[in-house]
């Protein structure tokens, strides 16, 4: 059929439907044959077995039009089947129409009036047919929707126990492993819920239950329901609940984590800035130890230094120390490649790691609660970590701090204090200690006799090597708790504690005596190298100064310097303006 043809047939077919035109049949029977076929509410009539139309009721001019312009096929096809194997044949036929497509159901009854004569009818199905679609096509959104929105959705009956469960399954459970099986058995602790919410009479928005995994774990969901309404005798009876759930466990688990590391900085940043809150470098450790137990709410904690000889000493400690005698021998093997160990020491439960400061232990730190209780958790694996990466900075602190210390308190050739050192924190802190323990000490002032000349004409390495020798002939006469100094140039200081004033002159003799050995230092002969030491006592009793005792004992070097060097002088025990005016006449008769 061309396309003028099919546009011109679907007009007319259009233009039939709209008027209900009919053609009346010359036929004498057909007023019978119009009352049969006008009874049917929807388009019929009544064809011979050649396929041509005898009648038709008042709606079924469009019928008729596709029949007579072969414009559907199909309806022959139909009057054929239905002709040669004498039984009703039914079907569908699409057309196109300006107004869309039309769905026509036709069914074809043989046998009515002539043995060779059929009713056609037809029924409109075009409106059924879209609102079928529409609503599959609806159902079909609404469970994509719910799939996509939740993870399954359920049905329970009155008993809680559930008759429908989304095809995927819930909680590692197969669908039809859930059926019959009571909701609230996977619920964790449901007597916390009231109602539960797989049982509930009301409707229920986002709620979170906690429920047991098929595989032991446990899974977070976000629950929302609604009840199931029956109405009997008048009254609405619950019949059940239907509902979806959302698992949301990777969720709060990542929330979890997320609290933890806030709360982990939130300690770390208190124990920091403790530290960084220490003006003394020296009370660092012990305060960094002070807010470790704090914020890990641990039963104690102490924290090392590496020595010289690689050993681990204990710097500070906080908290219960009973009963870790074993713990720093333990500990002796830590290096950087370890991370975090875990011991037990007694009825303590240990956890330890090693301080680094660029790649270079340089101590450790050690927590511990009662072995009884928990074990360690992660965050305080990793708590631990950080804290000790800190105290790796801050013993790298100190550690320079004590070097500056150092270097500011000695001098540089000798490694001897110095003279301020002497002067201003050595000698006053023992001259105290004397006063409370009533002891007597000696103060020596030693002089280098003729070392001008050595710099001179032998040079300046000369005149080190014989100030290093002076230095190490000081260290073989003094004892352990004595101090020795360098106040410059070639002027040294001794101080004994604890000492008679016979042992002390004693000892000056000694000093001189092997003073002779400075000898070979010497510039010529007629200036032979050598010492001149002054001796002043010191009584607490007395209530002398530490200034009129330094006056006294250079006064006493300088009378040895004035009688020709070479020897010692004990300065006599004279009062304070005495000792002043020695010293003064001393320096006046000085060459």
């Amino acid at each position: 059929m061309s396309k003028n043809r099919q546009k011109s047939l679907e007009k007319n077919l259009d233009e039939k439907a709209d008027s209900g035109e009919s053609e009346k049949r010359p036929d004498g029977s057909a007023s019978e044959q119009e009352k049969l076929l006008a009874g049917y509410p929807g388009a019929a009539l009544l064809v011979a077995a050649d396929g041509s139309v005898l009648h038709s009721n008042a709606k079924a001019a469009g019928l008729e039009a596709l029949i007579e312009h072969d414009a559907a096929p199909e309806i022959k096809n139909l009057i054929e089947e239905a002709r040669s194997q004498g039984s009703v044949a039914a079907g569908s036929v699409s057309l196109n129409s300006a107004k869309g497509v039309i769905v026509l159901e036709i069914t074809v009854i043989p046998g009515l009036g002539k043995t060779d004569e059929m009713v056609v009818m037809a029924r409109d199905m075009t409106m059924e047919r879209n609102l079928r679609t529409a609503l599959v096509e609806s159902r079909q959104r609404y469970k994509d929707l719910v799939e996509v929105s939740s993870d399954f959705s359920w049905e329970v009956n009155p008993e809680g126990e559930f008759v429908f469960v989304s095809p995927r399954g819930a909680l590692g459970f197969q669908a039809e492993e859930l059926i019959n099986r009571k909701a609230g058995d996977f619920v964790i602790s449901p007597e916390k819920f009231s109602p539960l919410p797989f049982v509930s009479e009301r409707p229920l928005d986002k709620v979170e239950i906690w429920m047991n995994h098929k595989d032991g774990s446990t899974a977070c969901v976000i629950l929302s329901c609604v009840p199931l309404m029956a109405e009997e005798d008048g009254k609405q009876l619950w019949k059940g609940t239907r509902g979806v759930c959302r698992n949301v466990t990777e969720e709060r688990e990542n929330e979890s984590a997320l609290t933890r590391v806030r709360r982990r900085e939130q300690r770390l940043n208190y124990i920091v800035g403790a530290i960084g809150d220490e003006v003394e470098p020296d009370n660092m450790i012990n305060v960094a130890a002070t807010a470790t137990v704090r914020a890990l709410g641990v039963a104690g904690c102490r924290i090392y230094r590496r020595g010289e000889e690689n050993t681990f000493m204990s710097a500070a400690e906080h908290g219960n120390t009973e009963g870790l005698d074993e713990l720093d021998a333990k500990l002796a093997t830590l290096d950087s490649s370890d991370q975090v160990v875990e011991i037990t020491v007694g009825k303590w439960r240990v956890l330890a790691t090693a301080t680094n400061y660029r790649q270079r232990v340089n101590g450790a730190l050690s927590i511990w609660k009662a072995a009884s209780g928990d074990g360690w958790k992660d965050d305080h694996r990793l708590l631990i970590g950080d804290i000790a990466n800190q105290l790796g900075i801050a013993n790298e602190q100190i550690s320079n701090h004590e070097r500056i210390v150092a270097l500011s308190r000695t001098d540089g050739m000798t490694g001897l204090l110095n003279r301020r050192a002497f002067y201003e924190e050595e000698i006053p802190r023992r001259v105290k200690r004397l006063e409370h323990s009533r002891q007597k000490a000696a103060l020596f002032y030693v002089d280098m006799d003729n070392f001008k000349l050595v710099n001179d004409i032998q040079g300046h390495q000369a005149g080190d090597d014989a100030l290093l020798f002076l230095r190490d002939m000081l260290m073989e006469m003094s004892r352990p708790g004595d101090v020795i100094a360098r106040l410059g140039g070639d002027e040294f200081a001794l101080w004994l504690d604890g000492i008679s004033e016979k042992v002390s002159e004693d000892r000056a003799a000694r000093l001189i005596e092997a003073s002779r050995k400075m000898r070979q230092f010497s510039g010529d002969d007629d200036h032979p190298l050598g010492i001149s030491v002054g001796v002043a006592m010191f009584d607490p009793e007395n209530g002398e100064s530490i200034g009129d005792l330094m006056a006294r004992a250079d006064a006493a070097m300088y009378e040895v310097k004035n009688k020709g060097k070479g020897g010692y002088h004990m300065a006599p025990p004279g009062s304070p303006n005495r000792a002043s005016k020695d010293n003064k006449t001393a320096k006046e008769k000085t060459p």
